[in-house]
């Protein structure tokens, strides 16, 4: 047990774990404080630091994308849950997917290990009134979200965020499915992905079911927030919208999105489906998998009764069914400088979806920028901001100078860097220009402010 902490983290999720790990590296003593498993979030399931909630996959590993970018600008900024991410990879095309639990458990025995970090298992119910860090996450605890809403003298942001189910992969009905990678980039030779595949009939009978299911009713905590969010135009964040949801708004709207199927085949037909269900590996034994794209709000009887209308899963075995949770942020264009400390307290820093990112990666970016600059602080330096033309930058100007009026969490893409002073005229050819561009100016920057990179390779 160290003496008292040069700082406070709030939050072992993705962006705290990250936080806490860049503090301590730089030589802080940290205290992270986890409420779990003394108080549940009542959508987590394990106490293990950094728990993925929601898919298991950190979007794509290509770094002429744009959440490869970002992966790339993170393994030169010394990432940890990069790395501890790419060691324990799945099988995922051109996607960097995780054993959940490996990837978790992997995260609590560094952090728990560093000599730097004290993890204390217990809620912080206030703001601290020293040095802190808040990464609380989207679940945060109602107490705290009321010391935050106090603090900022504003409302907080609502969103209802929905995670996937889980089946065994001894219960799909490899007769009806089959392997398979779009356009057969893949990792493994016969498809990284576990299709469904629909004829046009079939896939009728599904989102008939589907529009006419039964819905599990919101809970207490979510009355406040049943009615719609201010956070644009719709009740739900586009991003991680319920699969009845984007049903509802049209017969073909699961045709053309989470279920098209474009570059694939199905091998028993040699014809393209009409739809598919694509189901991706969830651990490294390859014995669950999730269904990709498919967050939900049914009762459990409607989703063991519905999903099992998708061709192959007949039998399925859901060892976790999806659910609905609140999902909370704060209005960060008006309360945060792109550094992230907050504008009335420069000693007190949020991080992770609470501001506003979206997505695994960016929670883990905010993280680390948050750690990197309270170091700086209370090491007698000038925290820092990354040029806009990186990713990272570009995400932590985004949700610090947005419109409050439609502001709506941010995931990393393209179209948030500034634009290109010479383009291109292909696609693919843009986005290598911005790769290059945001990685130049990211070695630039690091000089020019004594910030060691690591040149590790890419895997």
């Amino acid at each position: 047990m160290h003496p008292m902490a040069d700082i406070i983290i709030i939050g072992g999720g993705l962006a705290g774990s990250e936080a806490a790990w860049q503090a301590a590296k730089a030589g802080l003593k940290v205290d992270l404080y986890e409420m779990r498993p003394q108080k549940s979030t009542g959508a987590h399931s394990t106490s293990f630091l950094g728990e993925l909630v929601c898919s298991n996959s950190l979007g794509s590993a290509l770094v002429d994308r744009a959440s490869g970018l970002l992966k790339e600008e993170l393994r030169l900024l010394g990432s940890l849950l990069l790395s501890v991410a790419e060691e324990c990879a799945l099988p995922a095309g051109g996607a960097l997917a995780v054993d959940r639990e490996m990837f978790a458990q992997t995260i609590t025995e560094k952090i728990e290990s560093h000599p730097n970090i004290r993890v204390i298992r217990e809620e912080y119910p206030t703001i601290p009134s020293r040095p802190a860090i808040i990464a609380s996450g989207p679940l945060t605890s109602p107490t705290l979200s009321k010391a935050i809403q106090e603090l900022t003298g504003t409302e907080h942001l609502f969103f209802f965020d929905a995670i996937a189910p889980i089946v065994r992969a001894e219960t799909i009905n490899m007769e009806k499915a089959f392997r398979a990678s779009r356009y057969q980039r893949g990792v493994i030779e016969e498809g990284d992905y576990i299709n469904c595949p629909f004829t046009r009939e079939e896939y009728e009978q599904f989102i008939e079911a589907l529009l006419n299911s039964e819905r599990i009713p919101l809970r207490e905590f979510e009355e406040e927030i049943k009615h719609g969010v201010r956070a644009g135009a719709h009740e739900y964040f586009e991003g991680c919208l319920p699969i009845e949801v984007l049903a509802a708004r049209g017969k073909e709207a699961l045709a053309f999105g989470p279920m098209r199927p474009i570059g694939l085949r199905d091998p028993h037909t040699g014809k393209r489906p009409y739809a598919v269900v694509q189901l991706r590996q969830d651990n490294l034994a390859g014995t669950l998998y999730n269904l990709v794209g498919f967050q939900t709000n049914l009762t459990f009887p409607e989703q063991r009764r519905v999903f099992r209308m998708i061709p192959g899963l007949e039998n399925a075995e859901f060892v976790r069914y999806g659910q609905m949770h609140r999902n909370t942020f704060i209005a960060s264009p008006a309360l945060l400088l792109p550094t992230l400390q907050f504008r009335k307290r420069s000693d007190l820093f949020f991080a992770g979806q609470i501001t506003g990112v979206e997505g695994y990666m960016g929670n883990i970016a905010t993280g680390l920028l948050a750690g990197i600059n309270a170091a700086r602080l209370l090491k007698g330096e000038t925290p820092v901001s990354l040029p806009e033309t990186t990713m990272l930058g570009a995400l932590c100007h985004y949700v610090t100078h947005a419109s409050l009026k439609d502001f709506q969490p941010m995931k990393a893409n393209f179209g948030i860097l500034p634009a290109l002073p010479d383009p291109a005229p292909g696609k693919s050819q843009r986005a290598l220009q911005y790769v290059e561009r945001a990685l130049n100016n990211l070695r630039k920057w690091a000089e020019k402010n004594y910030i060691p990179l690591e040149d590790r390779e890419n895997k």
